[in-house]
């Protein structure tokens, strides 16, 4: 039995029949009417999460202000903000309604509106870095749109836990058109009174516009992709071939009806090798600079280890774009050169000798998996960048960003772990220590390991690395290695340092004056 009439069109009648609605079927009693479906299985799906109707937990709190910059800068939705502002910010800000925008796991990451709006969902956790899942809060619009794959309104007494009852919100999931997978939902809240038939068509309309934008971004994407890599595609000669993007679509094929599908279902491990397709053809998958080569031939060079493909009409696949290219002369294909400057105030990082433009976060986990060549798992990323309150789920979402940019070849999984020929300045400080070469460890070092990170794993591997240098150096006498060390950050404050420069260098070196000043600087 549906709402009557008025009380459907009145938001106010409307919210007093959903809480009779709510109170009797949460209590077992006869009720007024039937919840609707969407509502009924997103209150079973909650109460079997145990969230409590009557006093709920709030939204836990994931991310803290000082990570959402970095988090937004790296979603996919972030280049729609504009288009989403335009479309709804204005109308919310009128309506005393406010706009929200989270990922795929229900993370407000923007949330923009009216300042009096704003103010009250401060008071009940409506805040950029919490989650809003169903699991984690109960029935909205936010969790039950990324639960059902629809577009939804939650109204009043709908929500399941009842300090949401004075809001309404509609929202609708974002797709990312090359995979289709959700991963976002565009959101307007509000009070109840003040809410518009009309927003959930205006809302539904928002998140079409933002997934048409990504969609002609993705298609300009292709076609550089296509431009850069038709050299590969040609050198085959009486091969079959196809180009493939990173998640698995076939961009350009040769000849163009030899693959019967257009999507090739990658495992999130292939990094290229011997494939078999669904219909038994052998083939090969060769990692280029962002994607992939598919050939009919055997393996060209040494054989890797085999991978497997499934053909699908249906999205999916691996994201992120794979190693160095092949070249076409038969030689095998070169894995991706990755070089690490993090050592100092300014790190960098270049793959193929491309300049990267990394998160503090990602960099962090480029720390761990260049110290820990065989690779960790989720868990030990989770504590390892953000120590015993990380969240494996958290983990692997940031290395799905990351394997993104620098390719499922670059950053493999099963464990986590890097295949590239990598050269990292602190990992090669660490090499010249174990091999006794003292002074060319100290020439290396630049200062200390990303000083500005607090990641657990990264802190011990600075203070450690710190550490066994400055034990070296003073223990070898190396008037050159002590020097050396001596002019980076952390050697200019370091008493004993200077004591020894100065009893070591001769007065006619113009170094021992500088050494004799600051000893008497520090000593003060």
């Amino acid at each position: 039995m549906g709402l009557p009439t008025t009380r459907a069109t009145d938001p106010v009648a409307r919210a007093r029949l959903l809480a009779r609605i709510r109170e009797a079927v949460l209590s077992g009693a006869p009720a007024p009417a039937q919840p609707r479906p969407v509502v009924s299985e997103s209150w079973r799906r909650s109460l079997a999460a145990r969230v409590d109707p009557e006093r709920g937990n709030g939204p836990p709190t994931v991310y803290d202000a000082g990570e959402m910059a970095e988090i937004r800068a790296e979603h996919p939705l972030a280049e729609t903000l504009p288009l989403l502002r335009e479309t709804l910010v204005a109308i919310a800000d009128e309506a005393m309604h406010m706009m929200i925008v989270t990922d795929a796991q229900g993370h407000i990451l923007w949330r923009e509106g009216q300042s009096d709006v704003l103010r009250r969902a401060d008071k009940v956790g409506l805040i950029e870095g919490t989650r809003w899942s169903e699991d984690a809060i109960g029935t909205n619009a936010m969790g039950t749109a990324l639960a059902e794959d629809v577009s939804v309104q939650i109204h009043s007494a709908e929500h399941l836990v009842r300090a949401y009852h004075t809001w309404t919100c509609a929202a609708s999931p974002v797709h990312d058109p090359d995979t289709g997978r959700i991963i976002g939902v565009v959101d307007v809240t509000g009070p109840v009174r003040g809410f518009h038939p009309s927003t959930m068509a205006l809302v539904n309309a928002a998140a079409k516009l933002a997934e048409g934008h990504l969609r002609s971004r993705m298609q300009a994407r292709d076609e550089a992709l296509r431009t850069r890599c038709a050299p590969y595609l040609a050198a085959l000669r009486h091969e079959h071939g196809a180009l493939v993007t990173p998640s698995g679509r076939v961009l350009a094929s040769r000849p163009h009806d030899w693959l019967p599908v257009a999507r090739l279902e990658l495992l999130p491990s292939s990094g290229g090798g011997a494939l078999t397709l669904p219909d038994g053809r052998s083939v090969v998958l060769e990692p280029l600079a962002e994607g992939f080569l598919l050939r009919s031939g055997a393996p060209r060079g040494s054989a890797e280890a085999p991978a497997r493909l499934a053909a699908s009409d249906v999205s999916g696949g691996a994201a992120g774009s794979e190693g160095s290219a092949g070249s076409s002369d038969g030689a095998s294909v070169a894995p991706a050169h990755l070089r690490l400057r993090f050592l100092g105030h300014a790190p960098t990082a270049e793959l193929n000798g491309r300049r990267l433009r990394l998160t503090q976060r990602h960099a962090d986990m480029l720390t761990l998996l260049a110290l820990h060549p065989a690779g960790v798992t989720a868990e030990q990323l989770a504590t390892g960048v953000y120590g015993e309150r990380g969240n494996p789920v958290t983990a692997r979402a940031e290395i799905h960003r990351l394997r993104a940019q620098l390719g499922a070849a670059v950053v493999r999984s099963g464990p986590y772990r890097l295949h590239a020929e990598l050269v990292a300045d602190f990992r090669t400080v660490r090499d010249e220590l174990r091999a006794g070469q003292v002074r060319a460890a100290a020439a290396a070092y630049r200062g200390e390991l990303r000083p500005g990170s607090e990641a657990p794993a990264v802190t011990e591997e600075r203070e450690l690395l710190a550490a066994t240098l400055r034990r070296a150096v003073l223990d070898a006498g190396d008037v050159e290695a002590m020097w050396l060390l001596a002019e980076t950050p952390a050697g200019a404050d370091d008493l004993e340092l200077a004591e020894r420069l100065t009893r070591a260098l001769p007065p006619s070196d113009p170094r021992h004056a500088t050494m004799a000043a600051r000893t008497e600087l520090l000593t003060r």
